[in-house]
């Protein structure tokens, strides 16, 4: 059995409203994923996927509950071993790609290792190396405004993949893409699973990316509406 790399106990998000109210978020999350899954969360707008994906990456912490990575109890930490943790552990892919348009791809790439203290060698070869993996070799030295949306966002997994992450949050991945480049990104997406067992959890509103995915995890109004085998709970909601 794969070793257990996320769990959410009792997990609940409360943003404060005029007046001194709260909203609430996310209600009584409870799941775990294993190491080498490939997870899809789906929910209409304003249903907390974004804000579970936040609290998943340790972008955000929740009002109550208790967040679990790689067993460590993430409200115990402090600030810099989260940050550590995050660093070592996730890489992100978001829908607006996030690149740095003044630098060239290689060195967008390479940004998570200059974080991480390595020399400059090391970044390029290792900068380089991914940009092949993700079908651009040869296109380190291009702005990202030379690039298309689909080449963009593959450079913004190159940099996800550059540390090595066990785990890959992918919030929209393919929200700014046409269908032919959002099954190619996808397709990318399932290698990396696949071939490198490199966990995925995928944020999308759209059924015919989570299809990819082996599980799918549905959020509706806060809570966990459903979670099961994508193409069964698909084929139920079709």
């Amino acid at each position: 059995m794969a070793k257990e790399l996320i769990r959410a106990e009792g997990l609940e998000k409360d943003y404060p409203a005029a007046g001194g109210a709260v909203v609430p978020v996310l209600k009584a999350i409870n799941f775990a994923i294993a190491d080498g899954e490939f997870v899809a969360i789906m929910g209409h707008s304003g249903s907390g996927k974004s804000t579970l994906m936040n609290v998943l990456g340790c972008l955000d912490t929740p009002s109550r509950g208790h967040y679990y990575l790689t067993g460590q109890d993430t409200a115990a930490l402090s600030a810099d071993r989260l940050a550590e943790l995050r660093n070592q552990v996730i890489g992100f892919v978001f829908q607006g790609f996030n690149l740095l348009p003044r630098i060239n791809i290689r060195d967008n790439v390479a940004l998570p290792l200059l974080y991480a203290g390595a020399g400059r060698a090391e970044r390029r070869e290792r900068a380089s190396r991914m940009l092949e993996r993700v079908g651009l070799a040869g296109y380190g030295d291009r702005l990202p405004s030379q690039l298309s949306g689909g080449q963009q966002q593959r450079v913004a997994i190159a940099r996800a993949l550059v540390s090595t992450p066990k785990l890959i949050l992918a919030d929209e991945p393919t929200g700014n893409l046409d269908t032919q480049t959002s099954e190619e990104i996808m397709g990318l997406f399932g290698a990396l699973n696949a071939e490198q067992g490199i966990t995925i959890v995928l944020v999308t509103h759209e059924p015919d990316i989570a299809l990819h995915s082996r599980r799918m995890i549905r959020i509706k109004d806060g809570r966990i509406a459903e979670d099961g085998p994508t193409r069964q709970l698909l084929g139920r909601s079709a």
